[in-house]
């Protein structure tokens, strides 16, 4: 009889744990399939919550957290936006913010363009740029300070004096040269492109030709000046008279004369004052 209810006993305890374990199984599933969790997702989504968007991804994708007012929802993205790198691990692969100063990053040590205010150097974002370098306001990056650079001076120009390359013994000689790279903001500034300097020369006369253009406007102009006052005559008080072919020969004739000494005249005044100048 004894033995008989200890084995009562026992079935009785068997049971009741069988129960128990079967309330916590069904305890389980009814978490798992909580009314606010969705298992037909959209958008990349592996599992879903009506009111925190994605809650996992799917292969390949990157979990990310986007803000909505005071609520934040998550997203699966084929890549990371802007101001986030992408970390894949075994689990998960999730898009992380990049640093304050950083505008995008290829990781959490390496950035690839600043905010406004700062300057790129070797993956950091900078207030100033170290030494050696300076700013670049367009790039917003610190690059190498450029200095000025030039050709080579071109050869001395022959001995020139007003333009002209005779009737003078001192002059000046002229060399060039060409900026080949312009200078930075903090480069070195460029040097003079021409330079001067005095020579002299064995006096030579200037042919016709290589007379100034001025001096032979100014003959010109003299010469018809003269002209005209032998052309037009004296005739106050005196009636016109008409003139014979003898007296227009003759008065030809003595234009071309005249004509004749006046050239003489000044080829003199143009030699002596060739050999007077320097």
């Amino acid at each position: 009889m004894h033995l008989r209810l200890i084995s009562w006993f026992f079935i009785i305890l068997n049971f009741m744990e069988y129960i128990g374990s079967q309330n916590a199984s069904r305890g389980r599933r009814q978490r798992r399939m909580h009314p606010n969790v969705s298992q037909g997702c959209q958008g990349g989504c592996a599992t879903c919550s009506d009111y925190n968007g994605c809650l996992s991804c799917k292969p390949r994708l990157f979990f990310v957290l986007e803000r909505i007012g005071m609520k934040q929802i998550g997203v699966c993205l084929s890549s990371c936006p802007s101001g986030y790198y992408g970390t894949r691990y075994p689990d998960i692969n999730k898009c992380t913010k990049c640093k304050a100063d950083c505008d995008t990053c290829f990781n959490k040590n390496f950035c690839t363009k600043c905010k406004n205010g700062f300057y790129l150097h070797l993956g950091k974002c900078l207030d100033n740029c170290p030494e050696g370098l300076e700013a670049n306001n367009h790039t917003m990056e610190c690059v190498s300070i450029v200095h000025c650079e030039a050709s080579e001076w071109s050869p001395w120009s022959p001995c020139m004096k007003k333009g002209k390359t005779c009737g003078f013994k001192r002059g000046t000689e002229t060399r060039v040269r060409e900026i080949t790279q312009h200078p930075s903001a903090k480069g070195n500034l460029c040097p003079p492109t021409s330079e001067t300097k005095k020579c002299t020369v064995q006096r030579k006369k200037c042919q016709k030709g290589e007379r100034g253009k001025k001096e032979r406007e100014r003959k010109r102009k003299k010469l018809n000046k003269e002209e005209s006052k032998d052309a037009i005559p004296d005739n106050k008080g005196l009636e016109p008279s008409r003139e014979t072919p003898e007296q227009r020969e003759n008065k030809d004739k003595q234009q071309q004369k005249k004509r004749r000494v006046q050239d003489k005249q000044q080829k003199s005044s143009d030699l002596f004052w060739g050999l007077k100048s320097p």
